[in-house]
């Protein structure tokens, strides 16, 4: 007669290869195995990194050269990381000098931008640090060839979401976009987030924008969030409207039928 194995077989192992989600970890006694707990304190540790480190400006400003933009450097009112995640409000607005200086270049101006781009630290300047640059890149194609006429570049440290809405508003452009270091998750110390609203201006409350989020390499891919970005920029322009009132409709290429029947179902056999 045969031995009956100690180890159980765990049907959700499979699983483990299509997510990052931690399923599957296994136990010993009741608490996790020390690799996964290990594991665990990183991510955490890497997520902490990634909201308390300061956005390098200089690197990116470097990091940016090429594009053939304009590049200004401003603040929000918050002064430093402390105060900017104590207090919101203050990242959702520009110093007092920051603002005195878009107002000088809105002067200088013959003509209102048709777009703004905003580029935000957020919760994760690593975010900003890996990603603006090559979606940019492949942002900036669709852009110039559809003729979009661009305010400057504008870099905000210590920034919020709301904060280009001020920096629209200035610049008298018909849309702003702002591409901001998301919060962190245990799996994406690095996603970036893209925001847009048509008509900024200071007071508007997150229903009055559209969110893509995720954009990562792990996540969403730079072209698919440049393609849904596009579509969804096309209509807010032609309805004149950004929001809760502009529903994501792009329809991206279909994925081939998998023949090969349900992996779940198979789990279970």
């Amino acid at each position: 007669m045969s031995q009956k194995s100690p180890i159980n077989h765990n049907p959700w192992l499979q699983l483990r290869q299509l997510t990052p989600a931690r399923i599957a970890l296994g136990r010993a006694g009741t608490s996790l195995p020390t690799s996964p707990l290990l594991d665990f304190q990183f991510a955490h540790a890497q997520a902490r990194d990634a909201v308390h480190t300061p956005l390098d400006c200089a690197g990116l400003v470097d990091s940016l050269r090429g594009l053939g933009l304009d590049c200004v450097q401003l603040e929000s009112a918050a002064k430093d990381r402390g105060i900017y995640l104590q207090r919101p409000d203050l990242g959702r607005r520009l110093a007092a000098d920051s603002a005195e200086r878009l107002r000088g270049y809105h002067a200088e101006q013959s003509t209102p931008p048709d777009l703004a781009i905003v580029i935000a630290d957020g919760l994760s300047a690593l975010a900003i640090e890996r990603h603006a640059r090559p979606f940019l890149e492949r942002l900036l194609e669709p852009l110039h060839a559809e003729r979009w006429t661009l305010g400057p570049l504008c870099l905000v440290q210590q920034g919020r979401v709301a904060v280009a809405d001020e920096v629209g508003e200035l610049l008298a452009a018909r849309m702003t976009l702002i591409l901001i270091g998301e919060r962190p998750g245990l799996s994406s110390p690095d996603s970036l987030g893209l925001y847009f609203t048509y008509g900024p201006r200071v007071g508007l409350t997150d229903a009055s924008r559209n969110c893509i989020s995720n954009v990562r390499l792990e996540g969403l891919s730079y072209s698919t969030a440049v393609f849904r970005l596009m579509c969804l920029m096309r209509e807010a322009c032609r309805r004149q409207l950004s929001g809760v009132d502009l529903k994501d409709e792009a329809e991206m290429p279909s994925i081939e039928r998998n023949d090969k029947g349900n992996f779940l179902l198979d789990l279970t056999r």
